[in-house]
């Protein structure tokens, strides 16, 4: 948070300082989002190979320039598809409450800073809401599950839904260094293996990963302040995760399991 008590969203670029952040709540109450700080847990090689370099198919090249194309693609609340799709969240989220508008006080039901989406999708990009959006159509019972805070004792003070999805992708990304020309770490060259035999690979592993949030949230019994130490656990988890040697698919992840349709 800036002197001026203003708040942040995640910052994709890796290249970007990446300081220590949690959430906050503003003084009217309503969610405020401190996403600068992810920190980088990456898995690392031997330690006289701290950086090692894995070397790709074709075919996982290819996957990983259109994931990494996607990834590009910042939200435009001028484009009719983006409003199209922004709009579809909504019906999939909350599908008996009519929207009155692209820029409404209803978004904050599903956990948005303000009354602007758009204003915090400029962290992760239009595949931001994509990874939202696919989630919700996908798994409709572990989304609803997620976005009403159903399962467990939760905190008084939540994280909220929406913005902890940006800053899930913002984390995916940074941790198997999808905007490296190659993969550093092993979880990153085996994830491209699951990319280059499933192109939704990075959305299902999204909705995996925010499964593995909540329940990290409720077994360490987290409120907003501990947000960043239940994303750092949950990144160790799903990096141990991925490197497991009998997976081949993420549908044989641990962790998968716990997703319902």
């Amino acid at each position: 948070m800036d002197d001026a008590g203003g708040s942040f969203v995640a910052v994709r670029r890796i290249s970007q300082s990446l300081d220590g952040s949690n959430i906050s709540h503003s003084p009217s109450g309503s969610a405020a989002w401190l996403g600068r700080g992810l920190s980088c847990v990456c898995a690392q090689g031997r330690d006289s190979d701290p950086h090692p370099s894995f070397d790709l198919t074709p075919a996982q090249e290819e996957s990983l320039e259109r994931l990494q194309r996607r990834m590009d693609i910042s939200y435009d609340c001028s484009n009719p598809e983006h409003q199209d799709a922004l709009r579809s969240l909504w019906n999939a989220a909350f599908p008996e409450e009519q929207l009155q508008g692209l820029v409404s006080e209803q978004w904050k039901e599903m956990g948005w800073q303000g009354k602007d989406p758009s204003t915090d999708f400029r962290g992760g990009g239009f595949i931001s809401l994509e990874n939202l959006l696919y989630f919700a159509r996908n798994f409709p019972k572990s989304f609803q599950d997620l976005l009403l805070k159903r399962e467990g004792v939760r905190s008084a003070w939540e994280y909220p839904f929406a913005v902890a999805g940006v800053n899930i992708t913002f984390m995916l990304i940074q941790m198997l260094d999808l905007e490296a020309v190659k993969p550093r770490t092993i979880a990153g060259a085996n994830f491209l293996k699951f990319l280059a035999e499933n192109e939704s690979a990075f959305d299902l592993l999204y909705c995996i990963t925010f499964k593995i949030m909540d329940q990290q949230w409720l077994s360490m019994r987290a409120s907003y302040m501990e947000f960043n130490v239940v994303m750092k656990s949950t990144r160790h988890q799903l990096e141990s995760e991925l490197m497991l040697e009998d997976v081949t698919r993420l549908e044989e992840l641990p962790s998968y399991s716990v997703l319902t349709r």
